[in-house]
């Protein structure tokens, strides 16, 4: 029965995710580089700068920093860890290639949800502000397309509640904490419709449970307020571990490098055959890369609009800075640790077996530290995801019940349950669901997008011209 209910789970997900999908979103992020003039790339400078340098006027509810960090913690989470792992086991080291293209083009497909989810945005006399695709696909393409607005509505609460948001990172926090606690099974439990499980899992889905359910308890301000703590502190932990992996085997990095562009264009040369073609590194450098740093999928312009500024651009500047730290930056030195490591080559390894076997080889540290190092991470790392996509999905629904608060608060607890349930799902259907999610809700977004870019590319002119004219301070 589940095999067969896996098979019709893998028929959608690869039509979702087939090759029109990669190309709307590709496409897109092409469309939208050339339209801000390759903003990304001269004016990152200025948008790392604004990232922390938060403004003192405008409407909103949460600092520019605060909206960035509610972003990024739904952003960096096990697909900077599992889901990089899973797209280089199965797509080869060239994934990783495509996957730093697809975040290079997505930069600017951020930028551009930034900036519209600002200028789009509605604030209420309590200032509580509410926007993001479906209100720039209400108020920027007209009233007549609101019922797109509500399908981008309706699949974010469905990412949320069955996606990224619970199943997956709950599965890859109790899959850490058993594999580092209790490799062999030795304590499990006999529970009904579930069998086996390990009582590690059992734990740690429990002690989860409670701390998202106090944290989303406290709202939007509270979750942003975790954020601003946790997702900094994560980041610059992992950053340092990866980067000291680096560093210890930095004889073996042009190597590595070498054998990602090789395997990028021709997987057989590198994988022996393994990954068929070029086009399944694509496949699953691009969705993994979407899956880990949401450029497209409209999720980070939620977080956006609640920022206090009254510079739409500005905030998509300091939106761009979130594709960048999680994809160019840590997914590539994730991907860069498996790669040199060899770890990707490793038979029955998967998932974040793969990543912790990288960092147990390439790390000069005993072997039980290394792995406690990298749960430590992917509890963290999933557990800020959590709350973030709660948030996302909150939003979603206030626009789709017409802000009745009741109806949040009822999904507020069955996400916890599901959050509680989380670790029981397989493997497989877990990210194969998530993909699918991920996929229907980035086509309402896109289409946007692209009839949008117009108005994205003016609003970048005339913000740098005031700029220019000394009209707006740095």
């Amino acid at each position: 029965m589940w095999e067969s209910f896996n098979n019709i789970l893998v028929a959608i997900d690869d039509f979702v995710w087939g090759v029109p999908l990669m190309v709307l979103i590709m496409a897109g992020g092409l469309l939208l580089t050339i339209r801000v003039g390759v903003l990304q790339v001269h004016k990152l400078p200025l948008a790392l700068k604004w990232m922390v340098k938060n403004e003192d006027e405008g409407e909103g509810e949460v600092t520019s920093f605060g909206a960035l960090c509610t972003a990024l913690s739904a952003t960096i989470g096990t697909g900077n860890i599992v889901g990089v792992a899973t797209a280089i086991g199965t797509g080869g080291p060239g994934a990783l290639f495509w996957m730093i293209v697809a975040a290079f083009f997505g930069m600017a497909t951020k930028y551009s949800e930034g900036l519209l989810a600002i200028k789009y945005r509605v604030v209420d006399e309590n200032n509580h502000a509410l926007g993001g695709p479906f209100y720039y696909i209400e108020r920027g393409m007209g009233a007549k397309w609101k019922w797109l607005g509500k399908l981008f509505a309706f699949f974010g609460v469905c990412v949320g509640l069955l996606g990224i948001g619970t199943f997956t990172q709950v599965n890859g926090i109790s899959s850490a904490v058993q594999k580092f606690f209790d490799p062999n099974m030795k304590y499990t439990v006999e529970l009904p419709f579930v069998g086996e499980i390990a009582w590690t899992v059992v734990i740690a889905s429990l002690v989860l449970s409670i701390c998202v359910a106090l944290v989303l308890i406290g709202g939007v301000k509270r979750i942003a307020k975790v954020s601003e703590i946790i997702v900094p502190f994560m980041a610059i932990i992992y950053v340092v571990t990866a980067v000291t992996l680096i560093v210890c085997n930095i004889t073996e990095v042009p190597g590595a490098i070498v054998t990602v562009v090789k395997a990028a264009f021709n997987p057989q040369a590198v994988t022996g055959g393994v990954v068929g073609s070029m086009m399944v590194a694509m496949q699953k450098g691009v969705a993994r890369g979407i899956f880990s740093n949401e450029a497209g999928l409209g999720s980070a312009p939620i977080a956006a609009a609640a920022a206090k500024t009254k510079e739409p651009v500005r905030q998509g500047l300091v939106s761009m800075t979130g594709t960048f730290i999680d994809t160019i930056v840590i997914c590539t030195m994730t991907g860069l640790s498996i790669v040199l490591t060899g770890a990707w080559k490793v038979d029955g390894l998967e998932g974040v077996q793969i990543t912790t076997y990288a960092f147990q080889k390439g790390l000069p540290f005993p072997e039980q530290l290394s792995a406690f190092l990298l749960m430590l991470c992917l509890v963290f790392f999933a557990f800020t995801t959590i709350l973030g996509w709660d948030y996302y999905s909150e939003r979603c629904l206030e626009y789709l019940t017409g802000g009745k608060m009741k109806s949040v608060k009822v999904y507020r607890w069955l996400y916890i349950i599901a959050v509680f349930i989380g670790p029981y799902m397989t493997v497989s259907a877990v990210w194969t669901i998530a993909d699918i999610f991920n996929g229907m809700m980035a086509i309402p977004n896109m289409i946007a997008l692209f009839v949008l870019s117009g108005v994205v590319a003016k609003e970048t002119k005339d913000f740098f011209v005031r700029r220019k004219n000394g009209e707006i301070a740095d």
